[in-house]
């Protein structure tokens, strides 16, 4: 059996560069990752990534905004 190397290019980023904090939710209005999400994505498991965007997704969806 041939183990998988973890690569940390396997999840690609929400970020939208379009990088603003809404200081009372506490997240990003371009993707929606709160700032420990957005701190911890470079170390995060491709699993946590994928429940990073999952929460984004949620949050955008909250605030109207469409999401692919």
């Amino acid at each position: 059996m041939t183990a998988t190397r973890y690569d940390p290019a396997n999840i690609e980023s929400p970020c939208v560069k379009v990088c603003t904090l809404d200081a009372t939710k506490k997240y990003c209005t371009g993707c929606f990752r709160t700032v420990a999400e957005i701190g911890r994505w470079r170390d995060a498991s491709d699993e946590e990534k994928r429940r990073i965007k999952d929460a984004a997704k949620t949050r955008a969806r909250a605030h109207g905004q469409r999401t692919a």
